[in-house]
């Protein structure tokens, strides 16, 4: 980790394409080869996929080595995310790289396909909970038989403690590993306890929610002015000598060998950048690693989202805070992409009227912004992603988080194009809604106009939901007034606002879609899934608890039930299968706007009760009897109910010190990525 750059430069570009196991390589010159496998690897309940890069022959010498030092950058904060998740995250990972690339013994028997099983679920989850539910998991084969293996492996490449014996290792590992009750939530948002100890993800040790509230509340210390940073974004909290105190993510402080490697390729990439503006947002992230100055963090995305110009873009950072439980820490994350020129035409189209929807949107006229800035917005196509968008990826992503800076500067909205299009191409022919849809007419609907559908739904989402409505003055973040319910409301109200326009005469106008079918047909999907089939996700018992998967069930039921005398919605019975029947979807528009008001409201205003109350009457209950019959009727699809990447790779061709090409791969196997990641970017110690 300490050695020249020129060293580090050799060892992690110019021999990779002699060292790493081959995928395909893409040679067409862009657009989508039609023969290219989507499908990769299953396990448990995963699906691995694989994703295109159309366009990347089209990139100069120039973008392509952009594009590869700023995917250095990625792949070298990846053990930060391990590390986030919790605190034994590393150590456990570093162990199964250790049984699965050393292990002599034989690799045919029953157990050992239980132990690749669980490894598969640790490097797709980054850990030992479940990417989604956050509960945690572990082997199907016993204690005894990963004894056996971690015993027959080498032991030079265990993460054993200074002086500890192997024996001593594995008594020490054996409840994080193997006890259900041990560290059984990563992120706990159950009401009525403390939201913090009850998580185990590594954002705080030895303090309480009272605590940290409190910490984060003293005004001397942090501002309350309306242009305050994300305090607490970018640090753990931890109690020394009895005074709560941050260890912070940067060079010389938490993090630190990973994030001197992750500065070494942004400065090489401010080197070869495409214009000024986009080397003065690299400069200033890499100052911000550095530093860990949240101001520079501020600085840094106001220029980010000044650049509009560049082909080659990067979303890198501690960011999104869904894996807090009172969020406030964000999880390292990178996004690499190009972007996509013709499907960014439709984003783009519905960017331009920002203001027009904010005008005529159901909100309180005082919560509506009276000037919508700079809303970029671009179809992307990505390249690679790591952290917390790896390998389970977001469809759209609108950036900064900071509500202040959206108002004052502007934002960043995206849609991932070619991995939408990799989700389309690998649900084709899934059954999924012969099974769930009753009325011949409304499947054929949902089958002709779903995918357009689904995808308006994102870009209103990212582009405009996110970026509408305004706090008012005097009112702090979300993240205080709103605490653990701050992310579950703010997808909820983003949803709302592409749920309103969808079925607006408005996208027909500005020719995004073709007519209201595409709106009828979203309406009919939304409901069914906010209602119905996004239970495939949960476990028979389980309560809701993942952000999203709230928003939906609190924005469909809350209509359901205030459509009721109407008959807005309905339940509906045939031959002994229960659907969703939408009867008005006039009257369920206007619902929606009118839930959209009120969630506005609460953010505004910072109405903790209300927003409470929202999301635990209509988001976090689950229908036993209901669920009991929608896993019955997935379980004969034979599906697997998540899906995330294999991601591509960047291979230089040097010359000397000199790239004088980047070749794109697509690795074809999951596991062999894990190891190939394993050996080029492991860069923390087991214990941080």
């Amino acid at each position: 980790m300490l050695l020249s750059g020129s060293l580090l430069f050799s060892a992690c570009g110019g021999n990779k394409s002699g060292e790493q196991p081959k995928g395909e390589t893409q040679t067409a010159a862009s657009g989508y080869d039609p023969n290219f496998k989507v499908l990769g690897e299953a396990f448990a309940d995963l699906q691995l996929l694989r994703y295109q890069v159309p366009g990347w022959n089209e990139l100069s010498l120039q973008q392509k080595t952009l594009a590869y030092y700023l995917y250095e950058a990625a792949l070298s904060g990846r053990d930060i995310y391990y590390d986030q998740a919790n605190k034994y995250g590393l150590t456990l990972r570093k162990t199964i790289e250790a049984v699965y690339g050393t292990y002599k013994g034989d690799k045919n028997s029953e157990d050992w396909k239980k132990f690749a099983e669980y490894a598969g679920r640790v490097w797709f989850s980054t850990g030992n909970h479940h990417h989604y539910s956050k509960d945690k998991f572990v082997p199907e084969c016993s204690f005894e038989y990963f004894s056996e293996l971690v015993k027959n492996s080498d032991q030079g490449k265990l993460p054993l403690n200074s002086g500890e014996t192997v024996d001593a290792f594995l008594t020490r590992m054996k409840p994080v590993i193997f006890d259900p009750k041990f560290q059984p939530k990563m992120v706990d948002l159950r009401a009525g306890i403390d939201n913090i100890a009850a998580s185990s993800v590594n954002f705080y040790e030895g303090v309480t929610q009272k605590e940290v509230e409190a910490f984060y509340g003293n005004t001397a210390m942090f501002g309350h002015s309306d242009q305050e940073p994300e305090w607490g974004l970018n640090s753990k909290v931890v109690k020394e000598n009895g005074q709560l105190v941050e260890k912070t993510w940067k060079v010389g402080g938490m993090y630190d060998a990973a994030l001197k490697k992750v500065v070494y390729w942004l400065e090489k990439a401010a080197t070869v950048a495409e214009n000024e503006q986009q080397k003065k947002a690299l400069t200033l992230l890499t100052e911000y690693y550095k530093t860990g100055d949240l101001k520079k963090w501020d600085e840094y995305n106001i220029a980010w989202v000044a650049d509009t110009a560049s082909r080659i873009d990067i979303s890198h950072g501690f960011i999104e805070v869904y894996n807090d439980p009172i969020g406030k820490k964000g999880s390292f994350e990178s996004v690499l992409s190009l972007k996509d020129l013709e499907t960014t035409k439709t984003i783009a189209a519905i960017a331009k009227e920002a203001q027009w929807f904010e005008d005529n949107s159901p909100l309180m006229p005082e919560h509506k912004k009276k000037q919508v800035k700079g809303i970029t917005a671009k179809a992307i196509t990505v390249i690679v992603e790591a952290g917390d968008a790896a390998p389970s990826t977001p469809i759209g992503i609108n950036l900064p988080n900071s509500d202040w800076l959206r108002k004052e500067h502007g934002s960043k909205s995206v849609s991932l194009s070619n991995i939408v299009h990799a989700y389309n191409e690998s649900s084709a022919g899934s059954g999924m809604l012969d099974e769930f849809v009753a009325d011949p007419a409304k499947l054929k609907r949902m089958k002709e106009f779903g995918n357009l559908g689904s995808d308006l739904h994102t870009d209103m989402h990212e582009c405009i939901g996110h970026a509408s409505g305004q706090i008012n003055p005097g009112i702090a973040t979300p993240d205080k007034t709103l605490k653990n319910y701050a992310s579950c409301l703010e997808e909820a109200r983003a949803d709302l606002v592409a749920l309103y326009y969808i079925m607006d005469p408005k996208l027909v106008e500005i020719k995004v879609m073709p007519s209201l079918e595409v709106g009828k047909a979203e309406y009919d999907s939304y409901m069914m899934n906010g209602l119905m089939t996004q239970l495939t996700r949960l476990k028979q018992g389980d309560n809701i608890e993942e952000a999203h998967m709230r928003n939906r069930a609190l924005n469909a039921y809350w209509v359901y039930e205030k459509g009721k005398k109407d008959n807005v919605v309905e339940f509906i019975k045939k031959d002994g299968k229960t659907y969703v029947q939408i009867n008005d979807y006039e009257k369920l528009r206007v619902l929606f706007g009118d839930l959209l008001k009120e969630i506005q409201r609460i953010k505004s205003e910072g109405d903790f009760n209300a927003g409470k109350n929202l999301v635990e009457t209509y988001g976090v209950k689950v229908n036993p009897a209901l669920h009991k019959e929608v896993l019955e009727r997935y379980a004969k699809l034979n599906l697997k109910a998540y899906k995330g990447f294999i991601q591509p790779r960047l291979v230089p061709v040097m010359d000397g010190d000199k790239v004088t090409d980047v070749k794109l791969e697509y690795p074809t196997s999951f596991y062999e990525q894990m190891m190939e990641y394993a050996k080029n970017y492991s860069l923390l110690p087991a214990v941080n």
